[in-house]
């Protein structure tokens, strides 16, 4: 009986498979094309939600790690220490990347290891400029809190839209423009204090420090992305690996330059705790999650992912450090939100 049973479920999924191509059989190409079009369309939006939502929750916790990682107000590990592991991770993660792609397509000129100097001597620029902008990220914290940071934080797409202009020679539209504006006044209402002497809550070191950040950033971001376009068909975990190869080699010698002694005397991970090595894990990710954007989606996940980490970073700073969510920083975060989407707008229309 089950081996009839059985037997008649097959003759019915070989009747349903014999149907389904006989609906098909009469009818265009087109008609074919278009339900592997579908079918490839949802694979697409599922990969690119699964992108958003992790871009999301690392980028909202990068900040909050970082603050709270810190025991009465000080840093009691090595920050160098952690930024070597970061770039150590990400490296690993890169190769994992790599060993899968070499066991199922084969090792192709596009994804080797090897390659020449005059290709790998480009990337110790971007390296040394994100070598700096990753030490300021935990020094800035003596002046902001984590949602200050985040809003903050923003000011890099001024100075990435101005270097387009400059060294890509990229003209922005009058819309990009306008969200420039849209972002400076967003960024300073954020920051406003009704209830001190001060206008702005972050002190002018802050400023200065979120401005040399943000041009770092900016810089470094123009400059890999012209590194990754110089040659697209190269597969981007083999030009991460170079880049973070030589992202290890800086931090080392900062470990050597600033915590020698520190690093001798109490160990290499003297003073680290289970939300420092969250915090490493966090950092490690999200570089790997801007690697994924850039392949598997667009500039709008890169706005969503801003917006709503902006929200929820000052949502649990709440809960965690008491931050007072005022009417300026709401608004101010608001603006800043809308410039944002009015900057990707203006990219799309161009």
């Amino acid at each position: 009986m089950e081996y009839r049973k059985i037997k008649d479920e097959d003759n019915d999924g070989g009747g349903r498979d014999a149907n389904d191509l006989e609906s098909l059989r009469g009818k265009p190409l087109s008609a074919i094309s278009n339900v592997a079009a579908s079918a490839g369309e949802r694979s697409k939006w599922k990969r690119k939600s699964m992108v958003t939502l992790a871009l999301t929750v690392l980028t909202s916790s990068q900040a909050i790690l970082i603050v709270w990682s810190k025991r009465a107000g000080k840093y009691e590990y090595s920050v160098t220490t952690a930024n070597f592991l970061v770039e150590t991770l990400k490296c690993a993660l890169s190769l994992a990347a790599l060993a899968r792609i070499w066991s199922s397509e084969g090792v192709t000129e596009d994804n080797r290891l090897s390659t020449t100097l005059d290709e790998v001597i480009v990337y110790p620029i971007p390296a040394a400029l994100y070598l700096v902008k990753n030490l300021l990220q935990y020094y800035i914290f003596a002046y902001v809190d984590a949602p200050g940071y985040q809003i903050l934080k923003n000011l890099n797409i001024i100075s990435t839209g101005v270097l387009y202009r400059i060294i890509l020679k990229k003209k922005l539209s009058e819309i990009q423009w306008a969200a420039f504006i849209l972002l400076c006044c967003g960024c300073t209402t954020a920051q406003l204090n009704s209830n001190s002497d001060h206008v702005l809550q972050t002190p002018f070191q802050g400023w200065v420090m979120a401005i040399v950040m943000a041009l770092l950033s900016g810089f470094a971001g123009v400059y890999t992305e012209a590194i990754i376009k110089k040659r697209p068909s190269r597969n981007i975990n083999v030009q991460n690996f170079w880049l973070y190869v030589f992202g290890m080699a800086f931090n080392a010698v900062a470990i050597v330059i600033q915590d020698f002694d520190a690093v001798m005397n109490k160990g290499f991970f003297h003073g680290y705790s289970l939300i420092t090595v969250l915090m490493i894990l966090n950092h490690a990710l999200s570089g790997i999650a801007v690697s994924m954007v850039m392949k598997y989606a667009d500039n709008i996940v890169k706005v969503y992912s801003t917006s709503v980490a902006m929200l929820l970073t000052a949502v649990v700073s709440v809960f965690l450090f008491g931050f007072h969510l005022s009417l300026a920083f709401f608004l101010g975060a608001t603006v800043v939100s809308v410039s944002v989407y009015l900057q990707s707008a203006g990219k799309l229309q161009r």
